[in-house]
């Protein structure tokens, strides 16, 4: 199976003075996702948790809702002469009886690292409406404070970062700020999906009570895969898109972007947190 990080050697410019020397690089290696045996998607992925990324993939694309939905995941044979398994292709079997909606038509389902799902044909292909309305009751109440404790400790549990500089990161917490799990990959919406898959494999959707935070910027995709699992609150260190914002007020998301020492933006939601003082307008 694919490693996590490769070495390459690599010239190294310092003040001046030349060297060569090994460097240690994160692995990006495409998987392909079979749903039921027909091809479904390609994705660019750092290697591991592949069955928990395909099912949290499917997960968002609203295919698999509970457990119960799903049968079994294997790695099918990969795509070398020898017939040696690559472990870059992944099938995906459904229970019995689970409807399989048509996500094939409506998009191109090539994924990068950088962008997620791309070509998508309209905006109402990927508002799917999700079986896991966010519901948190009594409702999330979250204080500044803690939602800026939540980056040092994503950025303290990134193993793999710390080698590489080269890896995003996806975490949730729980409403006391306690770390529940947390994925590392080369793309951000790929650690989502290994997060939800693996809530969702060990019965544990909706995620009703929980913060997600993630390394980079707040995208339409990040916000819908959290819709869809049902977490209320989406926490990002850098901006959201205007898609982004747009969801989440429409769905009852709390949005935070720029979540950077004690500063953050509220963009949707902001019921959920704990504001002491009057917020100023203008």
């Amino acid at each position: 199976m694919g490693r996590v990080t490769e070495r390459r050697k690599v010239v190294r410019i310092r003040d001046g003075v030349v060297s060569t020397r090994p460097d240690t690089l994160v692995t990006e290696e495409p998987l392909e996702i079979r749903l039921n045996g027909k091809p479904l998607a390609i994705t660019m992925r750092t290697p591991g948790d592949d069955f928990a990324l395909a099912v949290g993939f499917l997960a968002s694309e609203g295919v698999l809702a509970t457990a119960s939905d799903l049968r079994n995941v294997v790695y099918c044979a990969g795509a070398t002469a020898d017939g040696v398994n690559t472990y870059n292709v992944v099938d995906v079997q459904t229970a019995p009886g689970v409807r399989i909606p048509d996500i094939t038509l409506e998009r191109n389902v090539y994924t990068t690292s950088s962008c997620g799902l791309c070509g998508k044909a309209s905006l109402d292909a990927v508002r799917t409406t999700t079986r896991h309305p966010i519901a948190d009751s009594p409702p999330l109440r979250l204080t500044p404070e803690l939602l800026a404790a939540l980056p040092d400790r994503l950025r303290a549990s990134q193993r793999v970062f710390d080698r590489t500089g080269g890896l995003h990161a996806a975490a949730l917490f729980d409403e006391d700020g306690e770390l529940l799990d947390v994925r590392e990959d080369v793309g951000r919406h790929n650690a989502v999906d290994k997060l939800v898959g693996r809530a969702l494999q060990h019965g544990n959707l909706p995620l009703s009570r929980t913060v997600l935070m993630v390394s980079g910027r707040a995208s339409f995709e990040l916000a819908q895969k959290a819709v869809m699992a049902g977490i209320p609150v989406l926490a990002a260190v850098s901006a959201p898109s205007s898609l982004a914002v747009d969801l989440a007020a429409e769905t009852g998301l709390t949005l935070v972007g720029f979540l950077r020492g004690s500063s953050m933006n509220v963009y949707a939601g902001e019921d959920r947190i704990v504001l002491r003082t009057a917020v100023s307008q203008g």
